[in-house]
């Protein structure tokens, strides 16, 4: 059955309870709007897994959620996907009705599962469990904070490689969901739904408003807390994150960890910042240490006309770091073109799998001069890089036909994490690209 999705204001909304009535739209540093009080605009019912049936509308400035005419449920999607994020908004339930806040998901034939985070105000059901075609972790104990009648301020924080959940109800934390290491099937970034269960005979409703994201580091968890309290950007490994591996590659100082091919006075470490200088063409910087799979998480920062990228699992032997291992391009996405006249290729572009896959998306990248950063997961076969809190391709390797260099079959299987001086006679300034906050966790 066709998914109906109507938009509904009602002339007499001044008459209804006030707990319908529109909210005065709330404003958070940091946050943008997913929904703009008046439209579905930004939303779609297809593409994620639990598509169905189910009819949406908005009333008195809220998405509203029924079952179809003969009890059918589905998902309301946002249009765009989503990796890492702080997901809030408010919601209120008829009682009994079967909800739920969906993350990271995607269409069946992907292969690869999201996750639930259960809002089913029913005898004996749960709210804030976690759940994947199974209940991933339960939470009887939460209900309580659940209020009847009302609206509920939910907080839900999503990231990490391996997925991450955190949930706040009405100020209390409710949920902390981590998934153990390598589990597989699951995507690492998807859209995020809205639920109305079918099949369970709930003629009620449920209602959400004031819905905000903010966009967050994949591997936020691990960082976050100890960032510089004297806000230069630089970030220090908490005791968390070394229990669990993670080792910085660049000091503040030194460049210890790395070696140089090519002339090495054209790299400076000053304040824990590591710059490249516009002399020269060709080399790289490369760790003294080989690693096969691993996640990373680098910051850099481009001038006009920079070009430089990440190599990964390169080989040790004088053959081209792009091709024997991989390179995550890294690039004057703004101006290459123009300046120099020619059309680049989608896997040429900042975060392009080099000769091999573009991409997903070409928004991610933030304007000259701002710092970016790059968070990968390199696990076997499967790599994944983030830029800015944006997945831009979660691939199985084996999988890619190249578009230059071997197949992935026949590339080195570990090797070293490299930073390019590719050179650029246009860059505009010094440095021509920097780095900074390069950590290495090896899996």
């Amino acid at each position: 059955m066709r998914t109906s999705i109507r938009l509904i204001v009602p002339l007499f909304s001044l008459l209804l309870s006030p707990l319908l009535l529109a909210a005065k739209p709330q404003t958070d540093p940091g946050f943008s709007t997913l929904f703009d009080g008046k439209s579905l605009a930004g939303w779609v019912t297809r593409g994620g897994r639990y598509d169905g049936a189910a009819v949406w509308t908005v009333e008195q400035g809220c998405i509203v959620g029924r079952q179809g005419p003969g009890g059918e449920g589905g998902l309301l999607y946002t249009e765009r996907a989503y990796a890492s994020f702080e997901l809030r908004l408010e919601v209120q339930l008829d009682e009994p009705f079967d909800s739920g806040i969906f993350l990271r998901m995607l269409p069946p034939e992907s292969n690869q599962k999201g996750a639930q985070v259960t809002l089913d105000w029913r005898p004996g059901g749960e709210i804030g469990a976690i759940y994947a075609d199974g209940f991933l972790q339960h939470n009887e104990p939460a209900r309580a904070h659940f209020k009847k009648d009302s609206w509920n301020d939910l907080r839900v924080r999503c990231s990490g490689f391996d997925l991450h959940i955190e949930v706040e109800l009405n100020g209390q934390k409710i949920t902390e969901f981590v998934q153990p290491a390598g589990t597989p099937g699951f995507a690492f970034g998807g859209l995020i739904g809205l639920q109305v269960h079918g099949e369970r005979g709930d003629t009620g409703a449920a209602r959400f408003r004031n819905i905000r994201i903010r966009q967050l580091p994949m591997l936020v968890s691990m960082f976050e807390s100890s960032a510089d309290p004297s806000k230069t950007g630089l970030v220090e490994l908490g005791s968390q994150a070394k229990q669990q591996g993670w080792n910085a590659l660049l000091g503040s100082e030194s460049m210890d960890a790395w070696s140089a091919e090519g002339p090495s006075d054209r790299y400076q470490v000053r304040g824990g910042v590591l710059s490249f200088q516009d002399v020269g063409e060709g080399g790289h910087l490369l760790t003294k240490e080989d690693f096969q799979d691993f996640c990373l998480r680098v910051d850099f920062r481009t001038a006009k006309m920079a070009n430089s990228g990440l190599f990964l699992r390169a080989a040790r032997d004088g053959s081209n770091p792009a091709f024997s291992g991989c390179e995550v391009q890294i690039l004057d996405d703004f101006h290459w073109e123009e300046v120099t006249g020619t059309k680049l290729e989608p896997w040429q572009f900042t975060g392009g799998l080099y000769g091999a896959l573009p991409p997903a998306e070409r928004g991610a990248l933030l304007p000259i001069g701002d710092w970016n950063s790059y968070e990968v997961l390199y696990r076997g076969s499967r790599l994944a890089v983030v830029l800015n809190g944006r997945l831009l391709y979660d691939v199985d390797t084996l999988a890619l036909s190249p578009h230059s260099g071997d197949p992935f079959a026949k590339r080195a299987a570990t090797g070293f994490i490299g930073l390019q001086h590719h050179g650029s006679k246009g860059a505009s300034e010094e440095p021509m690209v920097a780095f900074r906050n390069i950590f290495v966790q090896r899996l």
